[in-house]
């Protein structure tokens, strides 16, 4: 299935006469990405183990208002999948260089999980290009605090694949072939209810995943390490840029917006009501209004 605008199913209705996929080389890398609307631009970054689709909700409403590019960072949908190249700061120069590539020498940002850490690099490393960043339900790698999962049997049974991804070799040994069961156990273990994303979106990124090179990157952004070092680095200097924090009321919470408070001097913090770990597919309408209202 090539994972573009007219290979995927149940997009919302007219979504594709407002939405076509693009595609730019960075250094020999094709990146790919769903753009469309009109006003600022504001690029979209994907949570794990997700890719473009998971906007897809959201996306209308914002094009109302913005220029949207909701990408495929390197490893997953329809950008190119190396071998190498998935810690944070690289992942990070891609999406500066594909905004380049698109025409958009400034922008802003709105990301989530895995997006929520490559959009905050992205964001402290090219401060001069990113002019508001929304970030979402995930950690930032080495100041976050971790809990002692196996003290915590919920949070063990929540947050145990932070372990088993970062493996070498035998997660994807394992994984492969049985894509459904690992990546179906995480849509159903993180959001609010286990059928919260419905089986048809579980089942594209599942396919998606079968991919042996999208396997592998799927764990090579855990292997990277997530940017630990890196994220140090960049917060040594806060940024001074408005910025959003959001949680769903039965997954992070407030947690985002405490984070974000070490590393930011502007931060406003948001719950979505009743949502989990999945705010565009959870809560689209919420997500729409808040970013709007965030951007706008």
């Amino acid at each position: 299935m090539p994972f573009t605008v007219t290979g995927v199913p149940h997009l919302p209705d007219g979504f594709t006469d407002t939405f076509t996929s693009r595609t730019v080389d960075v250094g020999g890398l094709t990146l790919h990405a769903v753009t469309g609307g009109t006003g600022p631009a504001l690029l979209l970054l994907p949570a794990w183990p997700q890719f473009w689709y998971g906007w897809r909700l959201v996306m209308p409403a914002l094009a109302e208002h913005f220029t949207v590019v909701a990408a495929d960072v390197r490893g997953v949908g329809a950008s190119d999948k190396p071998a190498t190249g998935y810690d944070t700061a690289t992942l990070a120069g891609d999406m500066a260089a594909l905004m380049t590539g698109l025409g958009h020498e400034r922008f802003a940002v709105a990301g989530h999980d895995l997006g929520m850490i490559v959009g905050y690099a992205l964001a402290a490393g090219h401060r001069d290009r990113v002019t508001r960043l929304a970030v979402g339900e995930a950690i930032l790698p080495g100041l976050s605090p971790m809990p002692p999962l196996l003290m915590e049997p919920a949070l063990n049974e929540y947050l145990w694949h932070f372990v088993f991804n970062r493996l070498r070799d035998v997660n994807e040994r394992m994984v492969a072939g049985r894509e459904e069961i690992y990546f179906g156990h995480q849509f159903a273990s993180k959001a609010a209810t286990p059928d919260a994303i419905p089986p048809h979106a579980v089942e594209v990124y599942v396919e998606a995943l079968r991919d042996p090179a999208a396997l592998h990157a799927s764990f090579e952004f855990y292997r990277a390490g997530e940017g630990v070092a890196q994220i140090a680095a960049l917060a040594a200097g806060p940024l001074t840029i408005p910025v959003l924090a959001a949680g769903g009321e039965r997954a992070s919470g407030e947690a985002v917006e405490q984070v974000m408070r070490k590393v930011a001097v502007d931060v406003t913090g948001v719950v979505a009501p009743g949502a989990g770990h999945f705010l565009p597919e959870e809560a689209p309408e919420w997500t729409a209004r808040t970013l709007i209202d965030f951007f706008g």
